[in-house]
């Protein structure tokens, strides 16, 4: 049997050692950059205290973050930067709790977004492919939602008080953020066009639904009386614009923006709604807004989705960043004094990895790093709990046997080596690579990973001697041909700080972080 050191002893729980016999370990082990920053670690764990409730809450929700995305976009920031890559950390990453959960749906066991999303927001897990309903639902059909809604965390801090606000850089109708505030037979019912023309008579479309989200949740709660969602900021204009060129924006890239076939100009009836509030489409309104005096704002910054963060700066009419957005949002929801509820998306990872574009996807993951950041260094943890997440994860690996600090984007060089390893077809090959998608593109100095769409498959091994996979326009092999890579189905990983943070560890159900967020507001119990 091992003898144990006193000095390792005493960072054990006591009890644990029994040896009066120290071991002395190695100068040059313990003087390891490694090993003293472990020591340091597992005393700031020791040291933690747990407050449980919270004033404000954020739920970071990275759309299709998973492990091994985490994982390559902390090497690529670094590499960025210079160094090596490997011993980096996202800014959440730092946090001091961290769980693993279990991401399927109640019918699906690789998830969509729309069911995992609803399981956050209402602490009950659903179908694929509805939103803000129980898994009583038949979805598409609209007579089935009466009796099967599901109260969500945003509302109920509508109902206690809070402010509240929905960021996302996809559409704001999209199945995420709608999630906060909807409920939909189906994720696809966005606007009013997108819906059968007969059998949903009685339902409202989702973007509908946002501009009448006070109107609505005082009815289904007589006695209720909220005053709105304060932030709403994302893409998705079209499915709020009649089908009518002359509703059309400054930035529209179609001939006609809208889509909606009722007629409808949904942002003047939020503007009619809401005469205090600021309807902006563009990065000159969004650096207008004064936070300190503006009650609320609805931000529709694109068409459609906004822009992958690589490619923004090729927008017509100038968006602002997610961590721009997330900042702005606090300071406006922080003007109440009893708090606020925040959730932000990064819906755009999720489709860099959809078109098969690691670099899209990694690049929108660092700069979702940067909101997280922006929000800790904006807020406190004695009265804020941050929770960091995803919704589900993608075919994306991590293979081969690269040396340290090869480039996360390059082709395998092995430890000891200086070109490439070639695979037993005698050609080089990624460190990432897609199970499944549109397979490989070498499409130069391209940002917008959307390109690939206009293109036939191309799966399978491809020879990349030649190739520079590093650049914004590579797209990794992908070996089973699909219109578009696909979710996985694996756990996806939680990080959390702040009030009532320690609660979440271990693996858990995905309708959990419903209950850290109503534990740490008092949202149901109180």
């Amino acid at each position: 049997m091992l003898k144990q050191s006193t000095a390792l002893c005493s960072l054990l729980v006591a009890g644990m050692c029994t040896s009066a016999t120290a071991a002395v370990l190695p100068e040059s082990q313990t003087s390891s950059s490694w090993y003293q920053d472990a020591q340091t670690q597992i005393a700031a764990k020791l040291a933690r205290t747990h407050n449980v409730k919270a004033k404000n809450v954020i739920l970071f929700v990275g759309d299709g973050m998973g492990v091994s995305t985490l994982t390559a976009a902390r090497i690529l920031e670094g590499q960025m930067a210079g160094n090596l890559g490997e011993e980096g950390y996202l800014s959440f990453e730092t946090f001091p709790y961290t769980a693993l959960v279990k991401t399927y749906n109640v019918n699906a066991q690789t998830p969509d977004s729309a069911g995992t999303m609803s399981a956050m927001m209402s602490g009950a897990k659903t179908d694929v492919g509805v939103i803000g309903v129980d898994e009583d639902i038949e979805r598409g059909e609209c007579a089935t939602v009466a009796g099967n809604e599901m109260i969500t965390a945003l509302e109920l801090a509508e109902i206690k008080g809070l402010s509240t606000g929905i960021i996302s850089t996809a559409r704001i109708t999209h199945a995420t953020p709608a999630a906060a505030y909807a409920k939909s037979a189906d994720r696809n019912w966005e606007d009013i066009s997108d819906m059968p023309e007969t059998g949903a008579e009685e339902c409202e479309d989702i973007a509908s639904q946002l501009v009448n989200f006070k109107t609505n949740l005082e009815a289904r709660f007589p006695g209720a009386e909220v005053d709105g969602i304060e932030v709403a900021m994302g893409g998705g204009r079209r499915h709020f614009l009649p089908k009518d060129e002359m509703y059309n924006s400054a930035d529209a890239v179609s001939s006609v923006e809208g889509d909606r076939t009722d007629g409808r100009d949904l942002t003047a009836e939020w503007q009619e709604a809401y005469p205090a509030g600021a309807y902006v489409m563009d990065q000159v309104g969004f650096d207008a807004i004064n936070a300190a005096e503006t009650e609320r704002v609805l931000g529709l910054f694109n068409e459609s989705h906004m822009q992958y963060e690589a490619d923004r700066a090729n927008d017509v009419a100038g968006e602002p960043s997610l961590s721009e957005m997330t900042s702005k949002a606090i300071d406006i929801l922080d003007n109440n004094e009893d708090g606020y509820f925040l959730m932000v998306e990064s819906g755009r990872i999720d489709h860099g990895h959809h078109a098969g574009s690691a670099y899209n996807a990694l690049t929108d993951t660092i700069e979702f790093a940067k909101a997280v950041q922006a929000a800790v260094d904006a807020t406190s943890d004695e009265d804020t709990l941050i929770i960091v997440t995803a919704d589900h994860s993608h075919v994306f690996t991590i293979a081969g046997y690269p040396k340290r600090g090869n480039p996360i984007l390059g082709k395998v060089v092995s430890v000891g080596e200086t070109e490439p390893a070639l695979a037993s077809d005698d050609m080089p090959y990624t460190t990432l690579g897609y199970t499944n998608g549109r397979g490989f593109r070498d499409l130069g100095d391209e940002t917008d990973a959307d390109a690939t769409y206009g293109l036939d498959n191309a799966n399978g091994r491809q020879d990349l001697t030649a190739v520079n996979t590093e650049t914004s326009g590579f797209h990794q092999e992908a070996v089973i041909p699909l219109s578009s890579e696909t979710h996985a189905g694996e756990d996806i990983s939680l990080h959390a700080m702040g009030p009532g943070a320690h609660l979440a560890q271990g693996t858990i159900e995905q309708n959990i972080v419903f209950h850290l967020i109503d534990n740490a507001l008092g949202l149901v119990s109180e």
